[in-house]
């Protein structure tokens, strides 16, 4: 694969997690949806297009995965709604993406990873940043919601770690979401006194699903050999900035000046973590 064919895949697939978020925000809050129905909808959906995708190439019609990935699966689609009831776009990619790169991080040193003095610096400025955000104020975002994304990526992190060496990535990932679905039905039953629904939910939903995730996914696992590891968590960077960005264009959401001066501190501060990072275990 060239150069350009990764970087055409690459920037796709960042658009695509930047549009997650986006669909979501755009759903809860222009529609009428709820957001148990778009989760259940969006991992329906996206099911659906990976195991199509899997099918069509020729690869293993049997559902790989396993069911506690599909938990963790289904724990940060869930919670990512459900924040999203309340946060922006921005700030939710942003609550999002610290989250998931804090629990890879931490994973890495609680598995004998060292780190260097400007990495510890790295770390500490993002919690800085982190903390800033979330400090009580006028302009500060809900807790609730707050709380709900951080746990969603903290769960998508664990997906993430329970991936590493997995085979099959795009495979694996449709068996995980056909598992995930019964879950997310039972969520929708639990949630039935607050369902609604209409069309443009709806859709907002199924695109979540199918391209944004489903597609999105199998475009990143494209990519992702043509990448080097520093280089593909680095570019993950953008992910919050295109977020921004589509809420300032999509949503009228006008980042405030707190939100600006956080998101400098956690991505710059993440950005000094993962360049040059040793791979975990290094040291021993």
């Amino acid at each position: 694969m060239t150069r350009t064919t990764t970087a055409v895949l690459t920037t796709l697939a960042m658009l695509a997690f930047a549009g997650n978020s986006l669909l979501c925000r755009l759903a809860l809050k222009e529609t009428s949806i709820d957001a148990a129905s778009f989760t259940a909808l969006r991992l329906l959906s996206g099911a659906m297009t990976l195991w199509l995708i899997v099918y069509l190439r020729g690869g293993m019609r049997l559902v790989a995965g396993s069911w506690p990935s599909a938990f963790a699966l289904f724990a940060y689609a869930a919670a990512f709604s459900f924040a999203y009831v309340s946060l922006s776009a921005a700030t939710g990619a942003l609550l999002l993406f610290g989250a998931v790169q804090a629990t890879m991080i931490g994973y890495g040193l609680w598995s004998g990873e060292r780190m260097s003095r400007r990495q510890w610096m790295g770390l500490l400025l993002a919690l800085l940043g982190l903390v800033g955000l979330l400090s009580p104020g006028l302009s500060a975002p809900p807790l609730s919601g707050s709380l709900l994304m951080l746990g969603a990526g903290i769960a998508w992190g664990v997906y993430s770690l329970r991936g590493r060496g997995g085979g099959d990535a795009t495979a694996v990932t449709a068996g995980n979401f056909v598992r995930s679905v019964p879950m997310a039905l039972a969520l929708s039953l639990f949630a039935l006194p607050v369902f609604s629904l209409d069309s443009k939910g709806v859709w907002y939903a199924i695109v979540s699903g199918a391209l944004a995730s489903g597609v999105g996914y199998a475009v990143w696992y494209r990519a992702l050999p043509g990448l080097r590891p520093v280089s593909a968590a680095t570019v993950q960077l953008s992910v919050p900035v295109i977020a921004a960005l589509g809420g300032v264009m999509f949503l009228a959401e006008a980042p405030g000046v707190r939100l600006v001066l956080a998101s400098l501190a956690i991505l710059g501060g993440i950005a000094l973590v993962i360049v040059n990072r040793r791979p975990v275990g290094a040291g021993r």
